[in-house]
């Protein structure tokens, strides 16, 4: 007998197709003209796609507490694909686009789709160079927070595209970054959460503290790992 598709998602793969949804209602968000100010749109946007970060890491914690689905691995790049890749291009998009003109949305076009080639590459080769202690690359869910969280806060267009472009390369380089146990991760859960509360109070301060925290990690983490495990030829 066929076995139905349904039964091949497990309780880890719910949570992944959750992400998947929360990148297309902040891409909608972008997209589609609705009755509130464009600043509120964006404002749901930028939550929906933190709020899939959050999932994205919850299902990996679920996963390895529950049976893991037949689908999981294919599912997770799909899903992250959305809410990692596409949502963070189109953000970046709506929040610079509408402000700029000719050769200046081309530039803009041009370098999002340099990052979305590479986010397509880092998240379909993730499960084949997946580590036990580390990532291969920036993770895409940390290229994600430093391009919405800077969009967010309105860096100017150039250090805005330079960013881009840093982070695209930052993915496909054999880099090793470090792979956050579980007080790290709920650590910086709280950081999201308090990011999402308290987005627009003090002068963007929570979302500026959630980057400086993401930047810590991703520069110390490398040569933590080189120290703690190194490299054997």
């Amino acid at each position: 007998m066929q076995k139905s598709m349904i039964k091949l998602l497990s309780p880890a793969d719910i949570i992944t197709l959750i992400n998947a949804k929360l990148g297309f209602l902040a891409i909608l968000f972008l997209i589609y003209p609705i009755a509130i100010a464009i600043e509120i749109q964006i404002q749901i946007s930028f939550c929906l796609i933190l709020l899939a970060i959050l999932a994205d890491g919850l299902d990996g914690m679920v996963a390895r507490k529950t049976r893991r689905g037949e689908l999981g691995e294919f599912l997770e790049a799909m899903a992250d694909m959305t809410s990692l890749g596409i949502a963070p291009a189109v953000f970046v998009y709506a929040t610079y686009a509408p402000m700029q003109t000719g050769l200046s949305v081309l530039g803009i076009l041009v370098i999002l789709l340099v990052f979305l080639g590479c986010s397509i590459i880092r998240l379909s080769s993730f499960h084949i160079m997946k580590q036990t202690n580390y990532f291969v690359g920036l993770p895409a869910s940390a290229s994600t927070i430093f391009i919405i969280v800077c969009a967010f806060v309105g860096v100017p267009l150039l250090f805005m595209a330079l960013l881009l472009v840093v982070v695209s390369v930052a993915l496909l380089l054999p880099v090793r970054f470090l792979k956050p146990g579980l007080r790290l991760n709920a650590v910086a859960g709280v950081l999201i959460l308090v990011t999402i509360v308290l987005r627009d109070l003090f002068s963007n301060i929570t979302p500026l503290l959630l980057c400086a925290a993401l930047l810590v990690y991703t520069l110390i983490g490398p040569f933590y790992l080189k120290k703690k495990h190194p490299v054997h030829l």
